[in-house]
């Protein structure tokens, strides 16, 4: 596998709704086959994509996730052959970590369901890069980041979200989410606000799909496996049983939501007792009508109107209920957020939380 090829094939097969490889079957045949049913990628030599980032300079890095290390780089927009820093089209570089052990697992997992799949709302793979014990994969370069950049403000020359723009980035998750769910039988199993990345129109699109499973078959409501994901994301019943289902992406969209709407993140120590966990301080405050708006980004005061607002909190209790059954499904939360972005008018006034309580 490590030689370069110099065409994208065009074809593209039907996706597989379930891997019914054996499990006893080779991680190399794995890697052989989701290649195969992924024939509109490009494979890249590895010293095109060290060229492309430069060395892989420390300049160059955007970040890091799951997989491994996060760079920016650049090729040919037509021809997609790697160019120099700085010439061509800009394009980002995941590295894997070889030493985590599930590395390269996670990597056939994105090829399988990134390969694969397409649309509007999910980041686009254009490649890849297998060659020794080097995994490296090729999206497209989205030129805002991530929304955990922008919703936490961890640089100070990043203006805060205005309140369309997050309902905007949440619908667009949103409709990913409903569309893994009805359309492709997936669970996206580890969702949180770092994987939401930025197009340059703050089109959210969904990226690291590592570990991203297939949805329970036939009249199984769930499939079981070992629990891994973020704390603070998962839900309750998958942490004690190991049983995923939809919900459980449900659950985590709400941890999300809730942290699109108030600014904060999941686990936070520096806050007051009771206000250390989100999801736990939120729900308390929610309960109370008095205090429900305090859970509102104050960086938003002045933008969004009451009615809209108690939606949308009310929509992120949903989200998190205990309860399986008691929590929407994505098809329900989209259209949710679909009246909270498109609908321009509302009747009553704009609200001040501080002056409401």
């Amino acid at each position: 596998m490590g030689s370069c090829l110099s065409s994208v094939i065009k074809s593209k097969p039907p996706l597989r709704k379930e891997d019914d490889r054996p499990l006893e079957e080779p991680l190399d045949t794995q890697i052989k086959g989701e290649i195969l049913q992924s024939p509109n990628l490009k494979s890249f030599c590895f010293s095109e994509l060290k060229k492309a980032t430069g060395g892989f300079y420390h300049g160059y890095y955007l970040g890091g996730g799951n997989f491994g290390l996060v760079f920016k780089a650049w090729i040919d927009e037509h021809s997609l052959e790697a160019a120099m820093p700085n010439t061509g089209m800009p394009i980002a570089v995941k590295k894997l970590d070889q030493k985590r052990c599930q590395g390269q697992q996670e990597w056939l997992t994105e090829i399988k369901f990134l390969g694969q799949l397409c649309h509007p709302n999910l980041v686009k793979l254009i490649g890849y890069s297998l060659e020794d014990d080097q995994r490296l994969l090729v999206y497209e370069f989205m030129p805002n980041g991530s929304l955990e950049n922008h919703i936490f403000g961890k640089s100070s020359d990043m203006q805060p979200l205005s309140w369309n723009l997050r309902m905007k980035v949440a619908l667009g998750a949103a409709r990913c989410l409903k569309f893994l769910h009805d359309e492709v039988n997936a669970i996206y199993r580890d969702f949180k606000v770092s994987d939401i990345l930025l197009d340059e129109n703050f089109n959210a699109k969904l990226s690291d799909f590592g570990l991203a499973r297939d949805g329970p078959m036939d009249d199984k409501t769930h499939v079981t496996t070992r629990v891994m994901g973020t704390i603070g994301y998962m839900c309750p019943e998958y942490v004690a049983t190991g049983h995923l289902t939809r919900k459980s992406d449900v659950y985590s969209f709400g941890v999300v939501f809730l942290q699109i709407l108030s600014g904060r993140r999941s686990k936070e120590i520096n806050r007051p007792p009771g206000e250390q966990n989100l999801v736990e301080w939120a729900k308390a405050s929610l309960s109370s009508k008095r205090n429900g708006f305090q859970v509102l980004d104050k960086r938003m005061e002045g933008q969004y109107k009451i009615g809209d607002a108690q939606i949308a909190l009310h929509l992120a209790r949903r989200c998190l209920s205990k309860e399986v059954k008691d929590r929407p499904n994505m098809e329900q939360v989209v259209e949710v957020l679909e009246q909270l972005y498109i609908r321009k008018q509302w009747r009553h006034p704009r609200v001040n939380p501080a002056k409401d309580q």
